[in-house]
């Protein structure tokens, strides 16, 4: 049974999947107050414990530290509530790129009891107009950098009232900032239920349809409370950095729910490049570092160049499946391993990871502590040890869909269902085998191919098309189009940049397609269906 909640606009209990859909949760263990409001335990509650003074966030050139944030905080929490009538339960998106403005705006509509939807500074306004729809965003919150995409939206769609511009950079010059100066530093965050869904995951799957993943109050610490605690054994010592956006679950509990969980402190970085992450480890001396493969590698060839990384103590791989060359080559250049895991945003982060202890080339771990996992056939059965299966995973967070059919798919028998093929060894080791649908795993983003095809299928230039991902040394996979052209269109490199720069200005520009194949016709059944795994097949 649901806990008391605090929510006056009953939209995102009203929009739970139906009870006998929702995978078992295995809570023990994992025990919090009926009344439980994240923004609180993540901020407030450091300064209680002593931790004023310590560095919450790095990022734009200052340092804040825990009291700052939580002052600061307050005075947006207020300002939200008192000039811009959020109430309980509403959802509240915000656009930025990783910014400390970004985590402030985040914890502060939270402390105010709103349902938060973090959102890619890429996305267009088409993209952004199908997540305000689907949650029905009355507010946004904006980097005024940002801010064209955005009200483009707003214009577009039936639910967005109002976008209220944030000054992204340490100037704080822009409405909300303005708003907030004359504010009160104390504000008394809403007394939420600890199972009050704080939080709109949203992830594309395979059709590009956005699914919004709910995640409560609760679900916010379990993560850290977890993972972080378990695996990555977070202390008030310890400096983040990473590349993942904090609109995706992974970032937003790697550079802002696991430091500040612990009264650690998190380096923000607008631009993630290697090159830039680099300098922050050796500047701020970084103990934990999130990113994908790719940007290893590139790590791995600084140090050859005199780079200093001494200081980090865990590297998480993520995003893509950790290459046992890159793993091997880390540990010998550093003696610590790289962690890789696999997580999901239905499960909102990593729930199967290698240890400091327990890590193995092309190994993708055991369960996080909470949970349990089995690899499966299609009839649920567990299959051998050793043989090709399903990925089952149940714990203390589970899949729980926004108002959508999808949800029987991804939940089965209680079972979470990630739509991974795995091996489970006679050790109790998983092991990555493939993904089972039509996702892209490129440089750690998740690409859904049929929205690519739809992009491209906009322009007159092309009459078919079809998209998979090609393997890649650097980036994993990467987009490659196959495209019959209308009559009349040269196959040529001109054609090649119109229609990467068409789906660049569709569609979030790292969706494009890096690799196009012009061809005559494309494999099909005798139905009409095209046949993908022909073109994955000869793809190279």
């Amino acid at each position: 049974m649901l806990g008391p909640t605090a929510h006056e606009d009953s939209f995102a209990r009203d929009n739970l999947p139906p009870r006998d859909q929702w995978p078992e949760l295995l809570l023990e263990g994992f025990d919090y107050p009926e009344r439980l409001n994240a923004g609180v335990e993540l901020c407030d509650r450091l300064v209680e414990r002593g931790l004023g003074d310590h560095t919450a966030l790095i990022g734009n050139g200052r340092r804040r530290s825990y009291k700052e944030l939580m002052d600061w905080t307050n005075r947006l929490a207020r300002t939200l509530v008192e000039d811009y009538g959020v109430r309980p339960g509403h959802r509240v998106l915000i656009r930025s790129a990783n910014n400390p403005a970004m985590v402030a705006c985040w914890l502060a509509a939270t402390k105010a009891g709103a349902v938060v939807v973090n959102t890619m500074p890429m996305l267009r306004a088409g993209e952004l107009t199908k997540i305000v729809d689907k949650a029905e965003v009355a507010i946004a919150l904006c980097d005024t950098r940002l801010m064209d995409e955005m009200v483009a939206c707003a214009k577009g769609s039936r639910f967005l009232k109002k976008v209220v511009g944030f000054d992204g950079t340490a100037n704080h010059d822009a409405e909300l900032d303005r708003a907030a100066l004359n504010k009160d530093v104390t504000f008394e965050a809403v007394a939420t239920g600890r199972d009050d869904v704080a939080l709109l995951g949203f992830t594309s799957g395979s059709t590009g349809v956005p699914k919004a993943t709910m995640h409560f109050h609760r679900d916010l610490l379990i993560i850290a409370d977890g993972y972080a605690k378990e695996v990555l054994g977070v202390t008030p010592d310890d400096v983040f950095v990473g590349s993942p956006p904090l609109a995706f679950t992974f970032g937003l509990g790697g550079l802002a729910v696991f430091p500040l969980r612990f009264g650690a402190a998190a380096t923000l970085l607008e631009s993630a490049s290697p090159p830039n992450m680099i300098e922050i480890i050796e500047t701020y001396k970084a103990t934990v570092c999130f990113t994908a493969p790719t940007a290893y590698r590139a790590m791995l060839r600084a140090m050859e160049e005199g780079a200093d990384l001494s200081s980090l103590r865990c590297a998480v791989s993520a995003g893509e499946t950790l290459p046992a060359p890159v793993y091997e080559e880390w540990m010998q250049k550093t003696g610590k391993p790289m962690l890789d895991g696999i997580g999901a945003t239905e499960l909102l982060h990593i729930f199967i990871t290698n240890r400091l202890d327990d890590s193995h080339p092309g190994c993708t771990g055991r369960p996080v502590t909470g949970y349990v996992a089995r690899v499966v056939d299609e009839d649920m059965n567990e299959v051998p040890r050793g043989e090709v299966g399903q990925l089952a995973v149940k714990g203390p967070t589970g899949c729980r869909y926004l108002a959508d059919d999808r949800q029987a798919d991804y939940v089965r028998d209680g079972w979470n269902l990630t739509g991974d093929a795995f091996v489970q060894d006679e050790e109790g080791r998983f092991h990555f085998a493939a993904r089972s649908d039509d996702i892209i795993l490129s440089a750690g983003y998740n690409i859904a191919a049929p929205e690519v095809e739809a992009a491209l299928l906009s322009h007159d230039a092309v009459l078919e098309c079809a998209v998979i991902g090609c393997p890649d040394p650097d980036r994993g996979q990467v987009v490659q189009a196959h495209v019959v052209l209308a009559e009349g269109v040269a196959r040529s490199e001109e054609t090649v940049k119109q229609l990467q720069d068409h789906v660049k200005a569709q569609i979030a520009p790292y969706k494009y397609p890096r690799s196009v194949v012009f061809t005559d016709a494309l494999p099909k059944t005798e139905s009409g269906k095209i046949q993908r795994f022909r073109l994955r097949g000869a793809a190279k």
